[in-house]
């Protein structure tokens, strides 16, 4: 990045059948693969230039809020999340080393979850 814009590098969607959801988009030219972080849930994975798309399987206790995720790319994580703090930003996730850089989560004003990294 040669300035301090966003790069967006992730969204997330959830869909109550994760096979059809994957048949869909793969018409439009993504490829798939099953991925599981830990011990979260087993989910389909498309990484392809700039952006990694994933679809998570949502359940009955998942309401219509939240069903989107989405993950920028910034520089001075800390900086960012010192601003984000001072506007009483819910952060769910504090900035830690990951390996895919230094992240964080935050929530959004309409409860969507912002990943944040830092690659370093």
């Amino acid at each position: 990045m040669t300035d301090n814009t966003p790069q967006l590098n992730l969204i997330t969607i959830k869909s109550t059948g994760i096979n059809k959801c994957a048949d869909f988009y793969s018409l439009l030219g993504l490829k798939f693969i099953k991925h599981r972080h830990g011990q979260g849930p087993e989910h389909y994975a498309s990484e392809n230039n700039s952006f990694v798309f994933e679809i998570y399987p949502a359940d009955t206790s998942d309401s219509t809020e939240n069903v989107v995720r989405m993950g920028f790319i910034i520089k001075n994580l800390d900086k960012i999340i010192d601003i984000l703090r001072k506007e009483k930003v819910i952060i769910l996730t504090e900035p830690q080393d990951s390996p895919w850089g230094r992240r964080a989560v935050v929530l959004d004003t309409q409860n969507n979850r912002v990943e944040l990294v830092e690659v370093r």
